[in-house]
């Protein structure tokens, strides 16, 4: 299969890269992304000589890039969609990236599965989309009800790319996952703030009571969700991806705490965030029918992630050098829920 995965230079997309690397010898893979602060090539050195990977920098929203890219991997199969704004505490300061890559970006890669008839269109999409839930779960089926610029400019995605499957008979799949955690996570997210910020000696600036519940999905059974959505999904379907790991936000900071041996006094409570969603709970037994089943437990995958950061330090502490705007955000961010 002849792979363009936008967005590859990210997180989630680095880690799906190297997933389907390892896992299908004969796939080939374009690593199409902008690479902006988020977007690191480090996180693919290891591969970056692999005659069956490339990279091509370029914008989702510009077709001419796109045109380019398609050309250097002639017969492309499918497209996988991670590229994406994606930092709730931006999304309230600088709502208008968020609509332009997340939904205008959107637009253009589904234009360009149209023209070019190619095969499949995985867009990778959050259960933020949901909103809260105080109990139960949502499932595919639940009502969209985005609380932040964020998970409204990724609703606003997903509903063009189910337009585009109805419309235009688009091969189209839309998967929803819950929070990720793993290697190669931006250090601006909970848990790789909070791990490298206890590294560097820093507090850990918890929001309101702590009490905020998310669903914690290990990075390599989020990719292994998404690869069988893409080899066996049904076209126009919509898929969640759980990890069946609910915890409060303030059991995680604990635990990242006492992994590393360092004491409770480092948490530091600041003012909620606008629109802090209080649970996001999804329920994945369409995906499970599948073949799906999360493989790592919460406790092994803190610990090897909890390892990862101390032993590449040099990974995240040449982000926090390099990235002056990532510091002056959190700081400015920060001081300003304290008053």
């Amino acid at each position: 299969m002849k792979l363009i995965v936008t967005g590859g230079a990210g997180f989630i997309g680095s880690n799906f890269i190297h997933y389907i690397l390892a896992n299908y010898p004969n796939d080939q893979v374009l690593n199409f992304d902008k690479l902006t602060y988020a977007g690191n090539l480090d996180n693919l050195k290891d591969i970056e000589n692999d005659p069956r990977y490339k990279f091509y920098k370029g914008d989702i929203g510009n077709t001419k890039a796109l045109e380019s890219a398609l050309s250097i991997m002639n017969g492309v199969d499918a497209i996988v969609n991670f590229a994406a704004e994606t930092h709730v505490d931006r999304s309230i300061l600088a709502a208008g990236d968020f609509v332009q890559t997340d939904v205008l970006g959107t637009y253009t890669l589904l234009e360009a599965v149209k023209k070019h008839q190619i095969k499949r269109y995985v867009h990778i999409s959050t259960d933020e989309v949901y909103g809260s839930i105080e109990q139960g779960s949502f499932t595919e089926e639940s009502n969209l009800q985005p609380n932040s610029p964020y998970s409204a400019s990724k609703a606003g995605g997903d509903l063009l790319v189910r337009s585009y499957h109805k419309t235009y008979g688009l091969p189209v799949l839309i998967t929803r996952a819950s929070n990720n955690y793993g290697p190669f996570h931006y250090p601006e997210k909970i848990i790789p703030l909070f791990i490298t910020n206890a590294l560097q000696g820093k507090k850990l600036p918890i929001y309101g009571d702590g009490k905020n519940v998310r669903d914690w999905l290990y990075v390599e059974d989020h990719c292994a969700g998404i690869d069988l959505v893409l080899r066996k999904g049904q076209v126009g379907e919509v898929y969640n991806i759980a990890g069946e790991n609910e915890r409060e936000n303030i059991e995680i900071t604990r635990l990242i705490l006492k992994e590393l041996g360092k004491p409770e006094s480092m948490i530091e409570y600041v003012k909620d965030r606008p629109g802090h969603d209080r649970r996001y709970s999804i329920d994945c037994s369409k995906l499970r029918k599948l073949g799906y089943s999360p493989k790592m437990s919460f406790a092994a995958g803190i610990k090897k992630t909890v390892l990862w950061y101390q032993a590449n330090r040099e990974w995240w502490e040449k982000i926090k050098e390099k990235q002056a705007e990532y510091n002056r955000f959190t700081t400015e961010w920060y001081q300003k829920l304290k008053k």
